[in-house]
Protein backbone atom coordinates (compact mmCIF):
# COMPACT_ATOMS: atom_id res chain seq x y z
CA UNK A 1 0.00 0.00 0.00
CA UNK A 2 1.53 3.34 -0.73
CA UNK A 3 1.09 6.61 -2.82
CA UNK A 4 2.33 7.26 -5.77
CA UNK A 5 2.25 9.78 -8.89
CA UNK A 6 0.46 8.52 -12.40
CA UNK A 7 0.11 10.85 -15.76
CA UNK A 8 0.60 13.89 -13.15
CA UNK A 9 -2.09 12.55 -10.88
CA UNK A 10 -1.35 11.74 -7.06
CA UNK A 11 -3.24 8.61 -5.65
CA UNK A 12 -3.14 6.06 -2.65
CA UNK A 13 -2.82 2.66 -4.21
CA UNK A 14 -3.43 -0.79 -3.11
CA UNK A 15 -2.08 -3.70 -4.52
CA UNK A 16 -2.02 -7.77 -3.92
CA UNK A 17 0.77 -9.61 -4.96
CA UNK A 18 0.23 -13.27 -5.68
CA UNK A 19 2.87 -16.08 -7.10
CA UNK A 20 5.43 -13.46 -7.65
CA UNK A 21 2.48 -11.29 -9.79
CA UNK A 22 -0.15 -8.39 -9.30
CA UNK A 23 -3.64 -9.84 -9.68
CA UNK A 24 -5.38 -6.78 -8.20
CA UNK A 25 -4.43 -3.00 -7.84
CA UNK A 26 -7.00 -0.47 -6.59
CA UNK A 27 -6.39 3.22 -7.20
CA UNK A 28 -8.07 5.87 -4.85
CA UNK A 29 -8.28 9.47 -3.50
CA UNK A 30 -5.41 10.39 -1.13
CA UNK A 31 -7.85 10.54 1.60
CA UNK A 32 -9.30 6.66 0.61
CA UNK A 33 -12.80 8.22 1.19
CA UNK A 34 -15.79 6.49 -0.22
CA UNK A 35 -19.50 6.48 0.12
CA UNK A 36 -19.83 2.58 -0.48
CA UNK A 37 -20.67 1.28 2.58
CA UNK A 38 -22.15 4.54 4.72
CA UNK A 39 -25.54 4.34 5.95
CA UNK A 40 -27.90 7.23 5.58
CA UNK A 41 -31.09 8.22 6.31
CA UNK A 42 -32.41 9.33 2.79
CA UNK A 43 -35.43 10.40 1.62
CA UNK A 44 -37.46 9.03 -1.41
CA UNK A 45 -38.42 11.70 -4.47
CA UNK A 46 -39.92 9.46 -6.48
CA UNK A 47 -41.43 5.95 -7.40
CA UNK A 48 -41.07 4.86 -11.08
CA UNK A 49 -43.76 1.95 -10.86
CA UNK A 50 -42.76 0.55 -14.31
CA UNK A 51 -39.25 -0.59 -13.70
CA UNK A 52 -39.94 -1.23 -9.58
CA UNK A 53 -37.70 1.60 -8.29
CA UNK A 54 -37.44 4.34 -5.90
CA UNK A 55 -34.78 7.06 -6.14
CA UNK A 56 -34.23 8.33 -3.09
CA UNK A 57 -31.68 11.34 -1.94
CA UNK A 58 -29.17 10.67 0.49
CA UNK A 59 -27.50 14.08 1.11
CA UNK A 60 -28.40 17.31 -0.99
CA UNK A 61 -28.86 16.60 -4.45
CA UNK A 62 -26.89 13.15 -4.29
CA UNK A 63 -29.54 10.68 -5.93
CA UNK A 64 -29.41 7.15 -5.51
CA UNK A 65 -31.20 3.90 -7.17
CA UNK A 66 -33.44 1.81 -4.54
CA UNK A 67 -35.09 -1.51 -5.58
CA UNK A 68 -38.91 -1.72 -4.96
CA UNK A 69 -38.21 -5.31 -5.12
CA UNK A 70 -36.65 -6.01 -1.68
CA UNK A 71 -38.39 -9.04 0.08
CA UNK A 72 -38.72 -7.03 3.09
CA UNK A 73 -39.33 -3.07 3.72
CA UNK A 74 -36.60 -1.14 5.27
CA UNK A 75 -35.99 0.37 8.36
CA UNK A 76 -38.08 3.67 8.52
CA UNK A 77 -36.86 7.11 10.04
CA UNK A 78 -40.26 8.58 9.46
CA UNK A 79 -42.67 8.29 12.36
CA UNK A 80 -46.39 6.40 11.49
CA UNK A 81 -47.09 2.98 10.31
CA UNK A 82 -45.64 2.36 7.24
CA UNK A 83 -46.95 -0.25 4.52
CA UNK A 84 -45.23 0.25 1.71
CA UNK A 85 -42.24 2.77 0.72
CA UNK A 86 -43.91 6.46 -0.84
CA UNK A 87 -42.67 9.18 -1.61
CA UNK A 88 -41.50 11.37 1.10
CA UNK A 89 -40.71 8.50 3.36
CA UNK A 90 -37.32 8.78 5.42
CA UNK A 91 -35.16 5.62 5.51
CA UNK A 92 -32.43 3.97 6.68
CA UNK A 93 -30.77 2.90 3.51
CA UNK A 94 -26.30 1.80 3.00
CA UNK A 95 -24.58 2.31 -0.50
CA UNK A 96 -24.20 -1.08 -1.35
CA UNK A 97 -22.59 0.23 -5.09
CA UNK A 98 -20.50 2.83 -6.49
CA UNK A 99 -22.36 5.17 -9.30
CA UNK A 100 -20.69 3.86 -12.51
CA UNK A 101 -20.42 5.72 -15.35
CA UNK A 102 -24.33 6.98 -16.06
CA UNK A 103 -25.83 5.17 -13.13
CA UNK A 104 -26.54 5.91 -10.00
CA UNK A 105 -25.12 4.93 -6.50
CA UNK A 106 -27.36 1.98 -5.38
CA UNK A 107 -28.87 1.87 -2.16
CA UNK A 108 -30.78 -0.95 -0.41
CA UNK A 109 -32.66 -1.35 2.68
CA UNK A 110 -30.65 -4.61 3.98
CA UNK A 111 -27.81 -3.05 6.27
CA UNK A 112 -24.89 -5.36 5.96
CA UNK A 113 -22.21 -4.87 8.82
CA UNK A 114 -19.23 -6.43 7.50
CA UNK A 115 -16.44 -7.70 10.00
CA UNK A 116 -13.12 -9.55 8.96
CA UNK A 117 -14.85 -12.48 9.97
CA UNK A 118 -18.76 -12.14 9.69
CA UNK A 119 -21.22 -9.89 7.76
CA UNK A 120 -24.68 -9.21 9.84
CA UNK A 121 -27.39 -9.02 7.93
CA UNK A 122 -30.95 -7.04 8.49
CA UNK A 123 -33.05 -8.51 6.28
CA UNK A 124 -31.62 -11.83 5.54
CA UNK A 125 -32.79 -13.66 9.34
CA UNK A 126 -30.74 -16.65 8.42
CA UNK A 127 -27.29 -18.37 9.14
CA UNK A 128 -25.31 -18.35 5.47
CA UNK A 129 -21.80 -19.33 4.40
CA UNK A 130 -19.43 -18.40 1.81
CA UNK A 131 -19.52 -20.96 -0.88
CA UNK A 132 -15.81 -21.48 -0.34
CA UNK A 133 -15.67 -23.29 2.76
CA UNK A 134 -16.27 -26.98 2.46
CA UNK A 135 -19.46 -28.87 3.85
CA UNK A 136 -17.51 -30.10 7.53
CA UNK A 137 -16.49 -26.24 7.91
CA UNK A 138 -19.83 -24.76 7.76
CA UNK A 139 -21.26 -27.55 10.31
CA UNK A 140 -18.42 -26.47 12.44
CA UNK A 141 -19.22 -22.96 12.53
CA UNK A 142 -23.09 -23.86 12.70
CA UNK A 143 -23.11 -25.21 15.86
CA UNK A 144 -20.60 -22.22 17.03
CA UNK A 145 -22.92 -19.64 16.08
CA UNK A 146 -26.51 -20.96 16.13
CA UNK A 147 -27.37 -19.97 19.74
CA UNK A 148 -25.94 -16.65 19.47
CA UNK A 149 -28.15 -15.75 16.38
CA UNK A 150 -29.71 -12.46 16.57
CA UNK A 151 -33.20 -12.43 16.74
CA UNK A 152 -33.19 -9.29 14.18
CA UNK A 153 -30.32 -10.25 12.07
CA UNK A 154 -29.14 -12.76 9.98
CA UNK A 155 -25.42 -13.73 10.03
CA UNK A 156 -22.98 -14.61 6.94
CA UNK A 157 -19.96 -16.83 7.34
CA UNK A 158 -16.90 -15.34 5.69
CA UNK A 159 -14.46 -17.62 4.39
CA UNK A 160 -11.74 -15.72 6.73
CA UNK A 161 -13.36 -17.55 9.39
CA UNK A 162 -11.48 -20.83 8.29
CA UNK A 163 -8.54 -21.15 10.82
CA UNK A 164 -9.61 -18.12 12.98
CA UNK A 165 -10.26 -18.99 16.78
CA UNK A 166 -14.03 -19.21 18.71
CA UNK A 167 -13.89 -16.53 20.94
CA UNK A 168 -12.08 -14.05 18.04
CA UNK A 169 -15.16 -14.70 15.84
CA UNK A 170 -17.55 -14.39 18.78
CA UNK A 171 -15.89 -11.02 19.86
CA UNK A 172 -16.28 -9.73 16.45
CA UNK A 173 -20.03 -10.54 16.17
CA UNK A 174 -20.97 -8.86 19.27
CA UNK A 175 -19.22 -5.99 18.10
CA UNK A 176 -21.30 -5.70 14.85
CA UNK A 177 -24.19 -6.19 16.73
CA UNK A 178 -23.45 -3.29 18.71
CA UNK A 179 -22.94 -1.21 15.61
CA UNK A 180 -26.29 -2.96 14.59
CA UNK A 181 -27.92 -1.80 17.33
CA UNK A 182 -26.45 1.77 17.13
CA UNK A 183 -27.39 2.40 13.71
CA UNK A 184 -31.24 1.82 14.54
CA UNK A 185 -31.19 4.30 17.48
CA UNK A 186 -29.70 7.02 15.76
CA UNK A 187 -31.78 6.33 13.13
CA UNK A 188 -35.21 7.06 15.04
CA UNK A 189 -33.50 10.80 16.13
CA UNK A 190 -31.42 11.93 13.66
CA UNK A 191 -32.25 13.99 10.93
CA UNK A 192 -33.46 13.31 6.86
CA UNK A 193 -29.80 12.46 5.18
CA UNK A 194 -27.49 12.02 8.74
CA UNK A 195 -24.40 9.97 8.20
CA UNK A 196 -25.93 6.92 10.30
CA UNK A 197 -22.43 5.00 10.07
CA UNK A 198 -19.35 5.78 7.57
CA UNK A 199 -17.48 3.08 5.90
CA UNK A 200 -14.17 2.35 7.24
CA UNK A 201 -11.48 3.84 4.66
CA UNK A 202 -11.24 2.26 1.21
CA UNK A 203 -8.12 0.91 1.95
CA UNK A 204 -8.95 -0.48 5.12
CA UNK A 205 -12.44 -2.26 3.25
CA UNK A 206 -9.62 -3.83 0.63
CA UNK A 207 -7.72 -5.15 3.33
CA UNK A 208 -10.91 -6.79 4.89
CA UNK A 209 -11.84 -8.32 2.10
CA UNK A 210 -8.35 -10.16 1.28
CA UNK A 211 -7.83 -13.86 2.24
CA UNK A 212 -5.88 -13.79 5.42
CA UNK A 213 -4.94 -17.97 5.28
CA UNK A 214 -2.20 -17.12 2.87
CA UNK A 215 -1.28 -13.56 3.10
CA UNK A 216 2.55 -13.50 4.00
CA UNK A 217 2.89 -9.72 4.91
CA UNK A 218 1.19 -5.78 4.43
CA UNK A 219 3.76 -3.58 3.25
CA UNK A 220 3.49 0.45 2.80
CA UNK A 221 6.07 3.24 3.25
CA UNK A 222 3.46 5.58 4.73
CA UNK A 223 3.92 5.84 8.35
CA UNK A 224 1.03 6.75 8.79
CA UNK A 225 -0.85 4.15 7.06
CA UNK A 226 1.49 1.73 8.34
CA UNK A 227 0.25 2.47 12.60
CA UNK A 228 -3.53 2.30 11.50
CA UNK A 229 -2.89 -1.11 9.43
CA UNK A 230 -0.57 -2.12 12.77
CA UNK A 231 -4.15 -1.32 14.94
CA UNK A 232 -6.39 -2.83 12.52
CA UNK A 233 -4.26 -6.11 12.39
CA UNK A 234 -4.24 -6.39 15.91
CA UNK A 235 -7.89 -7.51 16.03
CA UNK A 236 -8.53 -8.47 12.51
CA UNK A 237 -5.62 -10.75 11.38
CA UNK A 238 -3.88 -13.61 12.61
CA UNK A 239 -1.01 -13.33 15.04
CA UNK A 240 1.62 -13.98 12.88
CA UNK A 241 0.36 -11.78 10.10
CA UNK A 242 3.54 -9.65 9.21
CA UNK A 243 3.56 -6.01 8.89
CA UNK A 244 6.46 -4.03 7.42
CA UNK A 245 7.40 -0.53 7.02
CA UNK A 246 9.59 -0.03 3.79
CA UNK A 247 11.84 2.83 4.45
CA UNK A 248 14.20 2.29 1.27
CA UNK A 249 14.34 6.28 -0.18
CA UNK A 250 16.12 5.03 -3.20
CA UNK A 251 13.50 2.82 -5.03
CA UNK A 252 10.21 4.05 -3.68
CA UNK A 253 7.88 1.21 -3.07
CA UNK A 254 5.62 1.79 -6.40
CA UNK A 255 8.88 1.41 -8.68
CA UNK A 256 9.99 -1.94 -6.61
CA UNK A 257 6.52 -3.52 -7.52
CA UNK A 258 6.59 -1.51 -11.02
CA UNK A 259 2.54 -0.27 -10.28
CA UNK A 260 2.82 2.04 -12.95
CA UNK A 261 3.67 -0.37 -15.25
CA UNK A 262 0.60 -2.69 -14.20
CA UNK A 263 -1.54 0.00 -14.37
CA UNK A 264 -0.36 1.26 -18.25
CA UNK A 265 -1.01 -2.58 -19.15
CA UNK A 266 -4.08 -2.61 -17.20
CA UNK A 267 -5.67 -0.25 -19.41
CA UNK A 268 -4.80 -1.41 -22.85
CA UNK A 269 -7.63 -3.32 -24.73
CA UNK A 270 -4.91 -6.05 -25.92
CA UNK A 271 -3.24 -8.88 -23.45
CA UNK A 272 -0.59 -10.94 -24.87
CA UNK A 273 -0.23 -14.60 -23.49
CA UNK A 274 3.32 -16.28 -23.23
CA UNK A 275 2.22 -18.85 -26.22
CA UNK A 276 1.66 -16.49 -28.52
CA UNK A 277 -1.87 -15.56 -28.67
CA UNK A 278 -4.01 -12.71 -27.14
CA UNK A 279 -6.76 -11.19 -25.57
CA UNK A 280 -8.49 -8.49 -26.85
CA UNK A 281 -10.66 -6.85 -23.69
CA UNK A 282 -13.50 -4.34 -24.57
CA UNK A 283 -15.78 -2.88 -21.93
CA UNK A 284 -19.33 -1.59 -23.17
CA UNK A 285 -22.41 -0.18 -21.96
CA UNK A 286 -24.12 -3.30 -21.68
CA UNK A 287 -21.61 -6.21 -21.04
CA UNK A 288 -17.46 -6.86 -21.30
CA UNK A 289 -16.64 -8.98 -24.09
CA UNK A 290 -13.38 -10.56 -24.51
CA UNK A 291 -12.14 -12.36 -27.81
CA UNK A 292 -9.42 -14.63 -27.78
CA UNK A 293 -6.96 -15.19 -30.34
CA UNK A 294 -4.21 -17.23 -31.73
CA UNK A 295 -1.80 -14.75 -32.72
CA UNK A 296 1.94 -15.92 -33.10
CA UNK A 297 1.00 -19.36 -31.46
CA UNK A 298 2.51 -22.25 -33.65
CA UNK A 299 2.36 -25.63 -33.00
CA UNK A 300 3.11 -29.00 -34.66
CA UNK A 301 0.44 -30.74 -32.76
CA UNK A 302 -2.98 -31.33 -33.84
CA UNK A 303 -5.02 -28.15 -34.29
CA UNK A 304 -7.62 -29.33 -31.56
CA UNK A 305 -5.35 -30.20 -29.09
CA UNK A 306 -3.33 -27.04 -29.94
CA UNK A 307 -6.93 -24.78 -29.78
CA UNK A 308 -7.88 -26.84 -25.95
CA UNK A 309 -4.18 -25.51 -24.72
CA UNK A 310 -4.70 -22.03 -26.12
CA UNK A 311 -7.94 -21.58 -24.40
CA UNK A 312 -6.73 -23.16 -20.82
CA UNK A 313 -3.80 -21.02 -20.95
CA UNK A 314 -7.01 -17.95 -21.90
CA UNK A 315 -9.06 -18.73 -19.52
CA UNK A 316 -6.28 -18.64 -16.40
CA UNK A 317 -5.53 -15.02 -17.62
CA UNK A 318 -9.18 -13.78 -18.26
CA UNK A 319 -9.46 -15.07 -14.28
CA UNK A 320 -6.68 -12.86 -13.55
CA UNK A 321 -7.63 -9.75 -16.15
CA UNK A 322 -11.16 -9.61 -14.85
CA UNK A 323 -9.94 -9.22 -11.34
CA UNK A 324 -7.14 -6.83 -12.14
CA UNK A 325 -9.43 -4.79 -14.29
CA UNK A 326 -12.26 -5.03 -11.47
CA UNK A 327 -14.87 -6.11 -14.78
CA UNK A 328 -18.23 -7.28 -13.61
CA UNK A 329 -21.88 -7.39 -14.82
CA UNK A 330 -22.24 -9.76 -17.87
CA UNK A 331 -18.84 -11.04 -19.77
CA UNK A 332 -19.09 -12.71 -22.84
CA UNK A 333 -16.18 -14.69 -24.10
CA UNK A 334 -15.22 -15.40 -27.49
CA UNK A 335 -12.73 -18.39 -27.20
CA UNK A 336 -11.54 -20.32 -30.09
CA UNK A 337 -13.72 -22.63 -31.08
CA UNK A 338 -13.46 -26.41 -30.16
CA UNK A 339 -15.23 -29.64 -31.50
CA UNK A 340 -14.47 -32.14 -28.51
CA UNK A 341 -17.14 -31.89 -25.98
CA UNK A 342 -15.46 -33.20 -23.21
CA UNK A 343 -12.56 -30.43 -24.14
CA UNK A 344 -15.34 -28.24 -23.63
CA UNK A 345 -16.50 -29.38 -20.53
CA UNK A 346 -13.25 -29.12 -19.40
CA UNK A 347 -12.72 -25.08 -20.20
CA UNK A 348 -15.48 -24.50 -18.27
CA UNK A 349 -14.94 -26.03 -15.44
CA UNK A 350 -11.23 -24.68 -14.98
CA UNK A 351 -12.57 -21.36 -15.90
CA UNK A 352 -15.24 -21.58 -12.87
CA UNK A 353 -11.90 -22.93 -10.77
CA UNK A 354 -9.38 -19.84 -11.38
CA UNK A 355 -12.82 -17.18 -10.82
CA UNK A 356 -12.93 -19.20 -7.18
CA UNK A 357 -9.46 -17.21 -6.60
CA UNK A 358 -11.41 -14.22 -6.43
CA UNK A 359 -12.94 -12.71 -3.48
CA UNK A 360 -15.86 -11.05 -5.67
CA UNK A 361 -17.73 -14.06 -6.74
CA UNK A 362 -17.71 -14.84 -10.35
CA UNK A 363 -19.49 -17.55 -12.32
CA UNK A 364 -19.44 -19.58 -15.27
CA UNK A 365 -22.89 -19.79 -16.74
CA UNK A 366 -23.10 -21.43 -19.90
CA UNK A 367 -21.37 -22.08 -23.30
CA UNK A 368 -24.01 -20.39 -26.38
CA UNK A 369 -24.39 -22.57 -29.34
CA UNK A 370 -22.36 -19.83 -30.93
CA UNK A 371 -19.74 -21.25 -28.53
CA UNK A 372 -19.78 -18.23 -26.62
CA UNK A 373 -18.76 -18.24 -22.64
CA UNK A 374 -21.79 -16.81 -20.19
CA UNK A 375 -20.04 -15.11 -17.16
CA UNK A 376 -20.99 -12.91 -14.56
CA UNK A 377 -18.90 -11.07 -11.75
CA UNK A 378 -20.82 -9.27 -8.77
CA UNK A 379 -20.76 -5.36 -8.85
CA UNK A 380 -19.11 -3.85 -5.85
CA UNK A 381 -16.74 -0.86 -7.00
CA UNK A 382 -16.32 1.05 -10.37
CA UNK A 383 -14.24 -0.68 -12.96
CA UNK A 384 -9.80 0.23 -12.94
CA UNK A 385 -10.76 2.12 -16.55
CA UNK A 386 -13.51 4.09 -14.95
CA UNK A 387 -11.73 4.76 -11.60
CA UNK A 388 -8.43 5.76 -13.24
CA UNK A 389 -10.91 7.99 -15.44
CA UNK A 390 -12.24 9.77 -12.43
CA UNK A 391 -9.47 10.23 -10.45
CA UNK A 392 -7.49 12.39 -13.38
CA UNK A 393 -10.89 14.03 -13.76
CA UNK A 394 -11.01 14.79 -10.07
CA UNK A 395 -7.55 16.11 -9.88
CA UNK A 396 -7.58 18.60 -12.72
CA UNK A 397 -10.73 20.41 -12.44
Amino acid sequence: MTSMEYKGVSMLTAALEENGRICQINPMGMSGKCILGNIYIGKVKNIVKNIHAAFVEIADGQMCYYSMDEKELPVFASPGKHEKVKPGDELVVQVAREGMKTKLPYVTGNLNFTGHYLVLTSHRRELGFSGKLTKAEKQQFRQLLEEYMPLNAGIIVRTNCRGAKAEEILKELEELKERYEMVLQKGSSRVCFSLLEESIPEYMQILQNVYTQNLEEIVTDDRNLYERISQYARTAFPENTAIRLYEDKLLPLYKLYSLESVLEHALHERVWLKSGGFLVIQQTEAFVCIDVNTGKYTSNKEMEETFRKMNQEAAAEIAVQLRLRNLSGIILIDFINMKDQNHKKELLENLQAYLNRDPVKGTVVDMTSLNIVEVTRKKVRRPLQEEMRELIKEAFL
